[in-house]
């Protein structure tokens, strides 16, 4: 029997994988955008909670992973010696005011676009575009000048990586100790804060929903980097992310011939099918257009921003939130207060219809 090749059988478990995250989120309602919505608007805390301990958990599981030497996360694009501050802040300010826009982030996009929601292949298309534009075509020069000018080389300083521990061995405390300490204080912190709330606590969905999306992020971390680790054709290591990927599953899909299908491009497939079996089988599948031009418009303008700033910051709500997160990247961290402000900012937008008045509302001390 022929044996399977390493990036085919990393494909496929990324289809599976994304299968997992697709109906997980679709059942449980998991939604980056809707934590921050339901915080501001509603005081409503619980999916933020559930999105804080899909961190958690994947912070566990990922640096077991590592610690355990079964996968080295400094060689992933989170740990790299360039930080890139600005575009991380940039982006994600971008990504996070995008998202209200669209009134969903990417992976959100993709479960509705599986539950019928037409909206969301406006919303993909654009992200996409723009994602790969910023990528690898017309907008990519200036993002790859704003690094030039601005990244930190930290190996210059004799810093290894952005990593947390990294840092904190700086002050004599051994790696080994040092990421431990780190990881029991972010991972015990967001317990703590998760599992204060007696409300959270009595939401199974969400606890379930948190706990099961935390935990596909180091099994992906397994799957690319064990699984598909070949010294001839290495497949780079990666874990659940959605914006460069939608961009590459466009382009995958109108080049077809000669092109490569990766993890990242079957993650979306995957994400998109359990989405669409999940809200089928709940009776929850509902087409969805647009109610007028200006909400097309909006949805559109918002997928392009996603795009853009979701590349610039290296991951969306996902791919730094969560996954990146999991590496313990002072980048990510960024990216993610970056991301939540964002969203804040666009979530006033939309309420008050004017930049002044958000600003005002974001900013004043009244």
């Amino acid at each position: 029997m022929e044996e399977i090749p390493n990036g085919v059988l990393v494909s496929v478990l990324g289809f599976v994988l994304g299968v997992i995250f697709g109906a997980t989120a679709q059942r449980t309602n998991f939604c980056t955008m809707g934590a921050i919505s339901d915080a501001v608007f509603m005081g409503d805390w619980n999916r933020f909670r559930a999105w804080m301990l899909a961190i958690a958990v994947a912070i566990l599981g990922s640096q077991t992973l590592h610690m355990t030497g079964t996968v080295d996360l400094a060689t992933s694009i989170y740990l790299t010696p360039n930080l890139g501050w600005a575009g991380t802040i940039i982006g994600g300010l971008l990504f996070g005011f995008g998202m209200t826009m669209t009134g969903g982030c990417g992976n959100k996009t993709l479960v509705r676009l599986g539950a019928g929601n037409l909206k969301s292949v406006v919303v993909v298309l654009f992200l996409g575009i723009f994602a790969y534009m910023t990528l690898r075509g017309l907008t990519g020069l200036a993002r790859v000048e704003l690094e030039d000018a601005m990244n930190v080389d930290l190996l210059a300083t004799g810093i290894a990586d952005q990593g947390m521990p990294t840092f904190l061995g700086l002050l004599g405390v051994p790696e080994s100790v040092a990421r431990v300490v780190v990881v029991a204080a972010v991972a015990g912190g967001l317990f703590w804060f998760i599992f204060k709330s007696p409300e959270f606590r009595a939401s199974k969905a969400d606890i379930t929903g948190g706990v099961i999306i935390g935990f596909l992020v180091p099994v992906a971390w397994y799957v690319t980097g064990v699984i598909g680790f070949d010294d001839f054709e290495p497949i780079p290591l990666s874990s659940f992310t959605f914006v460069a990927p939608v961009g590459e599953s466009i382009q995958y899909l109108m080049t077809f011939t000669g092109s490569t299908i990766n993890f990242g491009i079957t993650v979306v497939g995957g994400v998109i099918f359990g989405s669409f079996i999940s809200a089928k089988s709940s009776g929850e599948f509902r087409v969805e257009a647009f109610t007028d031009a200006d909400d097309m418009m909006r949805h559109m303008v918002g997928g392009a921003i996603m795009g853009i700033g979701g590349v610039m910051a290296l991951g969306c709500t996902v791919g730094q939130g969560i996954t990146g997160m999991s590496t313990l990247a002072i980048g990510s961290v960024l990216a993610l207060l970056s991301i939540l402000f964002g969203g804040y900012f666009g979530m006033k937008y939309l309420e008050d219809g004017t930049f002044g008045g958000a600003f005002n509302a974001v900013f004043s001390r009244e």
